[in-house]
């Protein structure tokens, strides 16, 4: 155990209950950093004070991939105002109404379109968030369904790929532990193993497309589809989203101005040149197959690459198709990044949790906690939850992973637990915590890019992944421990969540309407 015990838990479950209570995430995690600071220096609120600022926040931003997905995020934005400023995202929002006419429909397409955009999760989120939100809103959609739906196909997804920015470094910890260990077992064949182990990502994915198709919903994300219903309010009264209004109030052009396929060429430009950069970068040209390429790849600079070509190629469209001034081009770029300026601060001090929490041993602490004589059929299921309660209490999937696969894999190795069932637990769990977390990158990024409140995000995402954990839990892990085939696990778990849906689910019917009343 870390010399800081219990005292390590302080910082995130301060910045949990601050932000539960107040909604307030941006002041909750700046006192959480400033908590954890005050721990590391003696309890002196005055080198606490100076050191949050110029050790922890400077360094969240000096940390190379860090600022590259700061720029990234900042660039794409500037995508987003080039093409809403050309009216494309006028022309999108008009042709995906008139195919998705449905409510249903469009929360279907923004599924559809967060499966298709695989290969990174960042790049996911940032996307599918910001091409739907103009039509989810148009049908009353409430952000907090779109900011669901967005964060569930995400990391969720892209985790279970062998071909993504996540298969090097999921590989590369397999790896790293199979050569401490001398187990002389192929990594990348370990990692597709496990994948139908993976019992949450995929469950929480399923689950999210049986919400939609079934229109039945739980809690907080009830009352506000029944807000949006009956007053058409995409937010609640008082919230704040995390994204400015540059967007939203930008001038358009009179006329038709650009075509929605013309707006989606940068989207799809994003995509190709991320796809490619991803096997160029990683040697796909010496002859590296694309599986091995993906995991070389530096996804951080690939991202930079796509994300100023998508603003040069929708700055191209809009100049000489849409007939926008240059200097009018350069104002909507820098509005769309202004857009995503609050959700850059609130990302820094994310990171910044990230490395208090590493210096008090917040992991070490919770690790410590779980340690003892294990019966080797419940590894598996015990692995999944520390996991998640680590990602949880840091905000990091893949720091819990890098904390984690270390110490699960000898673990069952050891003591003779079902070793596929454990390193998929050990990632899965990762996301489940992640999805939970209101100090997670990607639940940020989430709430940011669908426009929503991120705590009304977080509130009402919650009983989805609790209920996503709990199946994961209860019919995939504890079974596979004691040897249960996934063959079995994986249908019985997709027919309970469709039970849960069914049975406990709310349903927003004009029916049921009259016996409803908004709170």
């Amino acid at each position: 155990m870390n010399d800081y015990g219990i005292l390590s838990l302080i910082p995130s479950l301060l910045i949990i209950i601050l932000a539960w209570r107040s909604k307030e995430i941006l002041l909750s995690l700046f006192i959480g950093v400033f908590a954890g600071a005050l721990i590391l220096n003696n309890y002196n609120p005055l080198t606490a004070f100076l050191r949050t600022t110029d050790t922890y926040i400077l360094q969240s931003l000096a940390d190379s991939w860090n600022a590259a997905i700061i720029i990234l995020i900042l660039a794409l934005g500037g995508v987003i105002g080039i093409v809403t400023k050309a009216g494309g995202a006028q022309a999108i929002g008009k042709h995906i109404a008139s195919k998705a006419k449905s409510v249903k429909n469009a929360k279907l397409a923004s599924w559809l379109l967060g499966l298709a955009i695989f290969y990174d999760d960042y790049s996911n989120t940032l996307i599918v968030g910001n091409t739907m939100r103009p039509i989810t809103d148009r049908l009353n959609v409430p952000r907090e369904k779109l900011a669901y739906i967005v964060d569930t196909t995400a990391a969720a997804v892209t985790s279970i790929i062998p071909i993504s920015t996540w298969i090097a470094y999921e590989v590369g910890l397999i790896n790293d532990t199979f050569t401490e260990l001398g187990i002389d077992f192929n990594a990348y064949g370990t990692f597709v193993k496990s994948i139908p182990y993976s019992f949450y990502s995929i469950f929480a994915v399923i689950l999210a497309l049986l919400v939609i198709l079934k229109n039945r919903d739980f809690g907080g994300m009830y009352k506000a589809e029944l807000r949006a219903y009956k007053t058409g309010k995409v937010l609640r009264d008082g919230a704040t989203p995390l994204a400015s209004n540059e967007l939203a109030e930008m001038e358009v052009p009179e006329g038709e101005g650009i075509t929605w396929i013309q707006a989606f060429i940068p989207i799809i430009s994003i995509a190709v040149i991320t796809v490619f950069g991803l096997w160029w970068n990683g040697g796909g040209a010496a002859g590296i197959g694309i599986g091995e390429a993906f995991g070389n790849a530096d996804s951080s600079v690939v991202l930079l690459w796509a994300s100023f070509g998508g603003s040069l190629i929708a700055a191209v469209i809009a100049k000489f198709i849409g007939r926008i001034k240059i200097v009018d081009i350069i104002n909507a770029w820098v509005d769309g990044a202004k857009a995503m300026v609050i959700a850059c601060f609130i990302l820094a001090l994310a990171w910044s949790v990230g490395t208090i929490t590493s210096e008090l041993g917040t992991a070490d602490f919770i690790i410590g906690l779980a340690e003892g004589n294990l019966p080797a059929f419940l590894i598996p299921s015990v692995v999944f939850v520390v996991a998640a309660f680590i990602s949880f209490t840091t905000g990091s999937s893949w720091g819990t992973m890098a904390i984690l696969m270390p110490l699960s894999i000898p673990l069952a190795h050891t003591l003779g637990g079902a070793l596929i069932p454990t390193i998929a637990a050990t990632f899965t769990g990762s996301i489940w915590g992640d999805h939970c977390s209101p100090i997670s990158d990607t639940t940020i990024m989430s709430s940011m890019s669908s426009g929503c409140d991120h705590m009304d995000h977080v509130q009402t995402q919650m009983p989805y992944a609790i209920i996503g954990g709990l199946v994961a839990l209860i019919i995939g892990f504890l079974p596979a421990g004691l040897g249960v085939s996934w063959l079995i696990s994986l249908p019985l778990g997709i027919v309970g969540i469709y039970l849960v849906v069914h049975y406990a689910g709310k349903s927003i019917e004009p029916a049921t309407l009259d016996k409803v009343e908004l709170k």
